[in-house]
């Protein structure tokens, strides 16, 4: 676990608790650490779930399956990235999207009882995780509205604009990778890829944005915000 505590450390769920009791928490909350090859599936759709994953290598994503079996990402995962938070916070611990894994990955599992419970030894730093959790939930509410928002835009340049300055927002620069492919962006988006892709390099023709592969930078950012009016 050693190699992980720099990831562990910027994992919001750890926030403001010290790198010498990161061991004895991890100890405390009865922690476990799984490896998933590519392709492979933490959990699916309709499985109980009753811990909560953090992503220590590798990546993820966060997938929604509709009645008519089209596949619709909801979010990507990178390392410090935790999920099913809100799963386990419900009264039957039923998930309705599915993990699956987008590159080789590996990560920690924390059983939620063990959160929300003492350990008997009052802890400091298990009280600043249980304050963490409560923020985490906060946090992906705004996440969740940001991307319903986004679906029910519905130019092609609205949501593209949308997608690249939340991104960039969340990095705090103009210049920023992302996580999807354009397969993925597409899907995440909810849009045609040709058309998408056409888009993009009509923004890259106005010097509105410049991007190489996964690597966007905003050239225009009010130009860029014009395209939400």
């Amino acid at each position: 676990m050693f190699q992980h505590t720099d990831v562990l450390l910027k994992c919001a769920l750890f926030k403001n608790i010290n790198e010498k009791d990161l061991g004895h928490l991890l100890k405390c909350l009865d922690t476990y650490t799984k490896s998933y090859k590519s392709g492979e599936y933490v959990f699916f759709a309709g499985n109980e779930v009753n811990y909560i994953g953090v992503i220590l290598s590798g990546s993820a994503e966060i997938i929604k399956e509709n009645l008519a079996g089209s596949v619709h990402i909801m979010a990507f995962l990178d390392p410090s990235h935790i999920f099913a938070e809100g799963i386990v916070c419900t009264r039957e611990r039923i998930s309705p999207v599915t993990i699956r894994v987008k590159e080789d990955a590996t990560i920690l599992f924390i059983p939620y009882g063990r959160i929300t419970k003492s350990c008997g030894n009052s802890c400091d730093f298990h009280n600043q995780l249980v304050q963490n959790m409560m923020m985490i939930l906060g946090e992906k509410n705004y996440v969740l509205n940001t991307k319903i928002e986004l679906l029910t835009l519905k130019g092609m340049r609205e949501k593209i604009a949308s997608f690249l300055l939340n991104e960039s927002k969340a990095h705090n620069s103009l210049t920023f990778n992302i996580i999807p492919n354009r397969n993925e962006m597409a899907d995440y988006l909810n849009v045609s890829r040709t058309s998408m892709c056409r888009e993009l390099a009509k923004l890259k023709e106005e010097k509105i944005i410049d991007y190489y592969q996964n690597s966007f930078k905003i050239l225009d950012e009010d130009a860029l915000i014009a395209s939400l009016s």
